[in-house]
């Protein structure tokens, strides 16, 4: 369909100018009765949050996100924009996004007066119609609202009572526009006095003109509740300006956690190609997230970010990628020992409390890896210390009898997919039990490792990790052989 570009062919074409709290309510509503999805690609949310936003759509409210880091509170409010029109008419010229049928500006309302009818038209798409703004202590009035500009009031020859020589901030022109400000508690109190008016009263005031702008803005605020005593707060009579206050959460289940991980971890096309990563390599990342926000050695209030398993995913496949190339292999699969590789993507997400920081972020980087590996483990295999009495109840029992013959088996690092499944072979047992409890013949090696692992966690066998292998052998029996060395030299 063409579009108007004068003000009477606007007119004739029967545009009715609405609030943009309108025109989100109305689109949203079309998309409810058509079925559609509304926020694509944000998971988890379902029954929570995205119902509580739509709610406050339909209100014509004000939204403030509450929730810890990685909770998608920036990219919520940036899909609000799929709710507006996909284009929206302005004078043309105009700072304001001025409703060439409703101007407010100065600019806008003298062309009109000049050019009636033939106002010239512009049509922005809506893309152009979000704004966002972190906060941070740097952040003035000036930004925010607007100032009087000198070199304006000079080059137009204009005194400084003139109100075109004012330079707007960013809310006036983010008028018909959605606008979003990130950790809200970060803005001085005095700069967040300056939003009283615009979230109550529908204007502001630009320094000491009599002109108030009646701004249409769609408001949305995301904060941090740890803000509220460490950094900053968002003050009172502000607070109850926003009309609706939305808390988000974490992922509740491993599944949600892993689709999040999927979607957003960046892979090259390499990479998908090259590294396979088990169904059950998948499930232990996601469950480190979930046992560092259970963690006493982690701090509670700062949250366990999205990122981490973003991250630690990314560093898994490249992990396994650095370990093919080496070992010039053209494709190759994950293994709980590429671990050691995800381990800087936890240290740089986690905020320990002092306890953690006594045992310092490698170390409980490690501790969540094993306490990770032992909570997958007992999803599959019984517990190695709540066994019956009888030997023959021992599933383990084999694989434990091995190890006290003074066995031992090294994982490389970097060793081949051929060396790492030989030594996984040679543990007399191990096999079979993973395949007892129907263990996927595509992961069956996945199986094999998660047992080591899990049986060094619960000190069944020992794990040692010598240069850039781990040995797994008997505490005991090694004493012995180290005893019966000594006695020989």
């Amino acid at each position: 369909m063409k579009k108007a570009m004068t003000l009477g062919e606007l007119k004739a074409s029967g545009y009715k100018p609405r609030s943009i709290k309108e025109e989100l309510r109305e689109n949203l509503i079309q998309k409810l009765k058509k079925k559609e999805t509304v926020f694509e690609g944000i998971y988890g949310f379902e029954d929570t949050v995205l119902p509580d936003i739509e709610r406050a759509v339909l209100s014509r409210h004000n939204m403030v996100l509450l929730g810890l880091r990685g909770q998608a509170k920036t990219r919520i409010a940036r899909m609000l924009v799929h709710l507006l029109d996909e284009y929206m008419p302005i004078v043309a010229g105009s700072e304001l996004n001025d409703d060439p049928l409703r101007p407010i500006s100065r600019y806008a309302i003298d062309l009109v007066a000049e050019k009636g009818d033939d106002t010239p038209v512009e049509w922005i798409h809506r893309n152009e119609r979000y704004v966002e703004k972190l906060a941070t202590p740097d952040v003035s009035v000036a930004d925010l609202v607007g100032d009087v500009d000198p070199i304006k009031a000079a080059t137009l020859k204009l005194p400084y009572s003139d109100e075109r020589v004012i330079h707007f901030g960013l809310i006036p022109r983010s008028h018909r526009s959605i606008f979003v400000i990130n950790e809200l508690p970060d803005l001085q109190a005095r700069i967040q006095v300056a939003l009283f008016n615009i979230l109550q009263e529908g204007d502001m005031q630009i320094r000491g003109f009599k002109l108030r702008l009646p701004l249409e803005i769609q408001f949305m605020f995301t904060a941090n509740p740890e803000d509220y005593t460490n950094r900053g707060s968002i003050i009172t009579p502000l607070k109850d300006r926003i009309e609706s206050q939305i808390l988000t959460h974490y992922p509740r289940s491993i599944e949600i956690a892993r689709t999040i991980t999927q979607q957003e971890a960046k892979l090259t096309p390499e990479q998908k190609k090259a590294v396979e990563v088990p169904d059950l390599l998948q499930v232990l990342l996601e469950q480190i997230s979930f046992t560092a926000r259970d963690s006493e050695l982690v701090d509670e209030k700062s949250g366990v970010s999205a990122r981490l398993s973003i991250s630690g995913y990314e560093n898994l496949v490249s992990t396994a990628e650095r370990r093919m190339y080496i070992n010039s292999e053209k494709s190759t699969t994950a293994r709980i020992t590429d671990f050691w590789g995800v381990i800087p993507a936890i240290t740089g997400k986690v905020e320990l409390v002092y306890e953690g920081e006594q045992e310092g972020p490698y170390a409980v980087a490690l501790h969540l890896i094993g306490e990770a590996v032992k909570e997958l483990f007992l999803k599959y295999f019984p517990h190695p210390d709540k066994l019956g009495k009888r030997p023959e109840r021992d599933p383990y029992g084999i694989i434990k009898a091995w190890f006290a013959g003074g066995n031992e088996v090294n994982l490389m690092n970097d060793a081949s997919d051929q060396e790492f499944k030989k030594s996984l072979d040679k543990v007399a047992g191990l096999k079979r039990l993973a395949e007892g409890y129907n263990a996927p013949k595509d992961q069956l090696y996945s199986y094999m490792e998660l047992i080591l692992h899990a049986l060094s966690e619960f000190n069944v066998i020992n794990r040692s990790l010598v240069d850039a292998s781990l040995s797994f052998n008997d505490a005991l029996a090694g004493m012995l052989r180290e005893d019966e060395d000594d006695q020989f030299n």
